[in-house]
């Protein structure tokens, strides 16, 4: 038992003399140590983080937005892309131009608007146009590339060749598919049947315009 003592002693003695020898250094690391917590405690939180809005659920083109569908989120500042938006006040109750997943970011490209052309050549423009057959829409999402053709009614009601109006131009939006969802806010349901916003070079812009009232108008899918 004694023997165990001294042994513990022995331990205790040798400890004692390694920390007086290595005290500066001991006491260097301490105060690294305090002054990495100290630190921490007064960095603010939100130094190197960003607020965005984010969708809580996957919303459809056309969406009314309301503050149920949004919810702020933080992330580093590099993760938050240009023209985002973060505060709900600043888009509640306008309209998605093309659908957003939950989750995803919402910006100033998101919405309806002159945002529409963002990244769009110089002197493109915005144009509504209206299909003859509706169930083409069944097919168009925003960004995918359609050729406009027109086709005439003759004297003797018949369509003639189709005229291409317009070749390779994106869709900007379309109206709302998902029952019960929303179209543009100044459309009626049946206004916006059929309806579809294409982005076209200043030339072409003008034959597509009110081409749905000179014949009828269909859409040739094209591949990227």
């Amino acid at each position: 038992m004694d023997s165990i003592k001294l042994s513990i002693s022995a331990i205790f003695r040798r400890l004692f003399r390694l920390l007086r020898r290595r005290r500066r250094l001991l006491a260097a690391l301490l105060l690294c140590a305090a002054a990495a917590v100290a630190v921490e405690q007064l960095t603010p939180v939100d130094q190197f983080t960003a607020s965005a809005l984010s969708a809580t659920a996957d919303l459809p083109t056309g969406t009314v937005l309301s503050a149920a569908q949004l919810k702020i989120v933080r992330l580093p500042p590099a993760a938050v892309p240009d023209a985002a938006f973060n505060d709900p006040e600043q888009v509640i109750g306008q309209q998605l131009a093309a659908p957003l997943r939950r989750g995803q970011l919402l910006t100033d490209a998101s919405l309806l608007g002159h945002s529409l052309l963002i990244g769009a050549p110089p002197g493109t423009e915005a144009v509504p146009v209206r299909v003859a057959d509706p169930a083409t829409m069944a097919w168009l999402l925003p960004g995918q590339l359609v050729t406009v053709v027109l086709s005439i009614e003759d004297q003797a009601g018949r369509y003639g060749p189709g005229a291409v109006l317009a070749s390779a131009v994106p869709v900007l939006w379309i109206p709302a598919k998902e029952p019960g969802s929303s179209s543009w806010s100044t459309l009626g349901e049946s206004s916006a049947s059929g309806l579809v916003l294409l982005a076209a070079p200043k030339n072409q812009s003008k034959s597509l315009a009110g081409a749905s009232s000179r014949g009828k108008v269909s859409l040739v899918l094209v591949g990227g």
